[in-house]
């Protein structure tokens, strides 16, 4: 469980890094940690979690390098419910 709260918790962090670089207009970090952001979300969809999560692992596996503003809000709110579930699935 702990490895998994592990990846929750990193692919949030990083989610909300590329959230809060784009609508800075830094690009080029954001498009960094989105990289990372998929790194992380692979991993997440062969653990036993809510399908929610796993919902969010796989689009964030399947998107393109998408730093729009409209995608930051969807990443914006994808971290807050990751880290949602990382704080109260204990």
């Amino acid at each position: 469980m702990e490895d998994t709260l592990l990846l929750v918790g990193s692919l949030s962090n990083d989610l909300m890094r590329v959230a809060n670089l784009t609508q800075r207009g830094s690009s080029k970090a954001a498009l960094r940690f989105l990289q990372e952001a998929k790194r992380w979300s692979r991993p997440l969809q062969k653990q036993d979690v809510a399908s929610y999560i796993l919902n969010i692992a796989k689009d964030i596996s399947n998107r393109e390098d998408d730093i729009s503003i409209e995608s930051a809000e969807q990443y914006l709110m994808y971290s807050i419910l990751l880290q949602n579930y990382a704080l109260h699935s204990k």
